[in-house]
């Protein structure tokens, strides 16, 4: 089963991509939450790189790796990927109140539906306004 998940990011699209690949801006948006950070990233944003990320709970209860392989990429306009058995796709559409950032990805079997799509939709929220809070006013 699929799941798509998506945002606007009130933003131009080239600032949009930038924040989504760099290991820095990562790192200051992926979390589901506010009790949880990502500590380390990498991107090596050609087809067949590798990316990963640390994700761990601020209290340091627990963490763990997200990774995995670019298997295709199209600058700022899609990025797919696999982890594990599962691939993702990301696309960035320009609109003119900004960039719908759509992710769609293969659903894992530990937790249900509305947990997986809760977790990914909080996380492109949290992109969303750490792109939009670095815009000058």
């Amino acid at each position: 089963m699929k799941i798509t998940v998506e945002t606007t990011v009130a933003a131009p699209i080239a600032e949009v991509w930038h924040a989504y690949v760099t290991p820095e801006d990562i790192k200051a948006w992926n979390a589901a939450s506010d009790d949880w950070h990502t500590t380390a990233a990498s991107v090596d944003l050609t087809e067949g790189g590798a990316f990963s990320s640390r994700m761990e709970a601020k209290d340091g209860s627990m963490g763990f790796d997200f990774a995995g392989t670019y298997t295709k990429i199209v600058p700022q306009e899609r990025i797919e990927f696999a982890f594990g058995d599962r691939t993702a796709q990301v696309a960035f559409m320009p609109r003119p109140e900004g960039v719908v950032v759509r992710v769609t990805f293969d659903a894992e079997t530990e937790y249900t539906e509305e947990q997986q799509r809760a977790g990914w939709q909080a996380i492109l929220d949290n992109f969303a306004r750490y792109v939009e809070g670095k815009r000058p006013s």
